[in-house]
């Protein structure tokens, strides 16, 4: 059974390591190997640790069982580009052996219900792409609402911005909230 739930401090150290196995078993080909194999955990951690006392809106997904286990995350707040949507989902991060299961649906739901509850009205999310799992956002609805470049590990990237206005679209097909 999986719980999503709004992170807690305590849920840093497992935010980081999904982080970290996620990003290296997505990005191999796409970003440089040296640079995945020096990302860190304790360091992501303490990214999390400090944007979850900030505040911001981290979602989890919580595995049952002997004791819960961090299956996955998201963040999300004000965009960081203007002109997109009222509200960003900066990241969504899913164990491998957890994919494909809803997952990654009930952490969307999830975070986009806290960001309606915090009175945001639409949000959009960026992704690479070339991240095989892009399709994952078309599927939940979101129409593509621009395209970019970034910046990673020194490598240019193309992404694409996917958005659902209003956010409530993210709750379609009976869904429902989380």
């Amino acid at each position: 059974m999986i719980n999503v739930r709004r992170a807690e401090l305590t849920d840093a150290t497992a935010i980081g390591a999904v982080h970290v196995a996620a990003w290296r078993s997505t990005y191999p080909g796409i970003l440089p190997d040296d640079y995945l194999a020096r990302l860190s955990p304790t360091r992501m951690a303490l990214h999390y640790r400090a944007t979850i006392a900030s505040g911001a809106t981290v979602m989890v997904a919580a595995a049952g069982g002997r004791g819960p286990r961090v299956v996955g995350f998201t963040t999300a707040g004000p965009p960081r580009t203007p002109g997109l949507g009222e509200a960003e989902i900066e990241t969504l991060y899913v164990l491998d052996d957890w994919r494909d299961q809803g997952v990654g649906r009930r952490m969307m739901q999830g975070t986009a219900s806290q960001l309606a509850a915090r009175g945001f009205g639409s949000v959009f999310v960026w992704v690479l792409r070339d991240n095989p799992s892009r399709w994952f956002y078309q599927h939940l609805g979101g129409h593509t609402a621009a395209e970019g470049q970034t910046r990673l590990a020194g490598v240019a990237l193309a992404q694409v911005a996917y958005s659902w206005n209003p956010i409530g679209r993210l709750f379609q097909d009976g869904a429902g909230i989380v």
